[in-house]
C-alpha cells in the first residue's frame, strides 16, 4: 500500500470548479472538476506518482488557491509554485514549453510543435496539451487553433474564452 498522499481540495473559480492537488509540497493537480476524462487524469497521477488521493487542504494547495485568487482578480500574472509533473518525457517537454507562453499571449498547436523542435508532431503536441493536469499553472488555455479559433479545453470553450479575456484586459 502506498504511503504517498496527494492532498486534494476544491477551488471555486469564476469560470468553474477546479481541483487542486499536491504531493510533498508540490502542486501536481489544478484541473477542472467537470472535465471529460477526469478519471484518466486522476489515475495517471496516482500511477505515475505512486500515491493515493485524499480530500483535504495542504499548505501547497492553500498557497495555490491564494495565487489563483490573485490571478482571477487581475493582480497576479505569474503563478509561481513548485510543480510536480506526472507524464511521459514528451508530455513534460510540451508542458514545460507551455509554461513559457507569456500572460496574455497565445500560440497555436503548430507553433508550439515548432518551438519544441518537432514541427511534424502537431497532433502529438495537441494530445500532450490535452493531458495537462495543471491548468492555469501550465497555461494550456493560451493554445489556439492554427486559424486563431478557440479549440478544445478541459474547462470548456467558455472558460477558455473568459481566461483569455481576463488576461487581455489585465495586460493593458
Amino acid at each position: 500500500m502506498s504511503s504517498a498522499v496527494i492532498k486534494v481540495m476544491e477551488y471555486e473559480a469564476p469560470c468553474g470548479s477546479l481541483l487542486l492537488g499536491a504531493l510533498s509540497g508540490k502542486l501536481c493537480l489544478c484541473d477542472w472538476r467537470a472535465r471529460s476524462g477526469r478519471e484518466i487524469i486522476d489515475r495517471r497521477l496516482r500511477t505515475r506518482l505512486g500515491a493515493v488521493m485524499e480530500y483535504g487542504p495542504s499548505d501547497a494547495t492553500i498557497h495555490a488557491a491564494h495565487m489563483l485568487d490573485g490571478y482571477f482578480d487581475g493582480t497576479l500574472r505569474v503563478l509561481d509554485v513548485p510543480l510536480l509533473l506526472a507524464g511521459t518525457d514528451f508530455q513534460k517537454e510540451v508542458w514545460t514549453r507551455l509554461s513559457y507562453i507569456p500572460y496574455g499571449a497565445v500560440v497555436s498547436y503548430g507553433e508550439l510543435a515548432r518551438i519544441i523542435g518537432r514541427p511534424e508532431a502537431t497532433r502529438a503536441v495537441a494530445n500532450a496539451v490535452g493531458a495537462n493536469a495543471l491548468s492555469l499553472f501550465i497555461p494550456c488555455h493560451r493554445i489556439i487553433g492554427s486559424d486563431g479559433s478557440l479549440t478544445g479545453y478541459a474547462g470548456g470553450i467558455d472558460a477558455k474564452s473568459r481566461l483569455l479575456a481576463l488576461e487581455a484586459s489585465s495586460s493593458k
